[in-house]
């Protein structure tokens, strides 16, 4: 693979962003035919399918006379390690590393597959182009923003691994529950809880892939695409970890929904002074309006809390799961050490991450952290009732 690739483009418009100063963002316009090939397609979730209905109009829009495909299509997401543009020439140089899961189109892939596949079939005369968005920055977090940027297919994977009835543990272990019948599995369904959610609560508590502070589960947050593949390996392979972890789905359900219901209660026992609702990644119900609902259990709450901010937290207790005979357990009640730990969980959660959920989510050290103030609260409380 070349990592730095030279092309002719359109120009250039830079975006700077907000909220993450170091990353940069590159839009520009690209004649078909200047386009390059051979650029990876690693970081994207799914390889194209070329056979399917959209795919299908997609190549016919390539072909198709008209040259408005700019405006029709959504363009390729591209991260790269530099970009350089020579406004002499209008051409880029772009520097996608020699690591193809790091670097290369995240999302767009099939518009990319489209158009190398098939602008030979255009005439000469006719120029077409397509939007690229070319992201840039030093630690991105590809897997969360190739998640983000892929939400409809990951819905497709698991809607279609649902045809084999292969979550029907899942379904097995809430039976009882509230938001049973809450639960969106297939495509464009009404439900309004998707089944990803419930799978990151398993997956940030699977102790045989997490077994301490020195592992954590950081994909529960940023990548739905890895916490799907790993529980698929673990169905397909019939380990039986994640049906054993089931088991204990309710409990896991009830928790997240306490330490969101309590994450500002918790917040005002370290900083009784400070303004929560003004935290960046905290959403304050508005005047008059409707109250806001946790994600669960849709209890009222003045104040939704990022699970960029919840999942660290949360992850931490699974050190108090214990497995006898493949059933698991608790050592001890995390309702109880919550209202223990919780607010020194809280503290480092956003000190830590100086208030950025983002980097709360996918900081290992956060995670690792938590886990081991939850540790050592549980090993007094062992020796205390000794």
């Amino acid at each position: 693979m070349v990592s730095k690739i030279n092309f002719k483009v359109e120009s250039v418009r830079t975006i700077n962003s907000p909220s993450q100063k170091n990353v940069t963002t590159y839009f520009t316009y690209v004649n078909f035919k200047d386009l390059p090939s051979g650029l990876p397609l690693d970081v994207n979730p799914r390889k194209p399918k070329m056979n399917t209905a959209v795919a299908k109009s997609l190549i016919a829009a390539v072909k198709a006379p008209e040259t408005d495909f700019d405006i029709n299509n959504r363009g390729i997401v591209i991260v790269a390690k530099s970009f350089k543009f020579n406004s002499n020439n209008n051409t880029v140089v772009l520097d996608l590393g020699d690591d193809p899961t790091k670097f290369g189109i995240l999302d767009g892939g099939h518009t990319y597959t489209a158009i190398i596949d098939n602008r030979n079939e255009l005439p000469e005369t006719i120029d077409k182009f397509v939007k690229l968005e070319i992201i840039v920055g030093k630690e991105l977090f590809v897997s969360r923003i190739a998640d983000a940027r892929n939400t409809s297919a990951s819905v497709s994977d698991i809607a279609l691994y649902e045809l084999d009835d292969k979550f029907d543990f899942i379904k097995e272990a809430i039976k009882n529950e509230p938001y049973s019948n809450d639960i969106a599995i297939k495509d464009n369904s009404k439900e309004r809880l998707p089944i990803i959610e419930l799978l990151k609560l398993l997956f940030a508590y699977n102790i045989y892939k997490f077994p301490n502070a020195n592992t954590t589960p950081t994909q529960a947050y940023s990548g739905k695409a890895m916490v799907f593949k790993d529980i698929k390996k673990d169905l397909d392979n019939k380990t039986g970890y994640y049906d054993s972890l089931a088991k204990i789905l309710p409990d896991l359900v009830q928790l997240y929904d306490k330490i969101e219901l309590e994450f500002r209660t918790k917040y005002l026992e370290y900083n009784p002074t400070g303004k929560f609702g003004g935290l960046r990644g905290v959403e304050k119900q508005k005047s008059n309006g409707k109250p806001l609902q946790t994600l669960f259990l849709e209890n009222d709450t003045d104040y939704r809390v990022s699970a960029g901010y919840i999942l660290p937290v949360f992850g931490a207790f699974r050190v108090l799961i214990e497995e006898n005979n493949k059933k698991l357990s608790w050592k001890i009640n995390p309702f109880t050490m919550w209202d223990t730990v919780g607010s020194s969980l809280v503290k480092n959660t956003l000190e830590s991450s100086r208030n950025n959920p983002q980097d709360a989510g996918k900081n290992t050290s956060i995670w690792s952290n938590n886990y081991s103030k939850v540790e050592n609260e549980m090993f007094r409380e062992m020796l205390k009732n000794k």
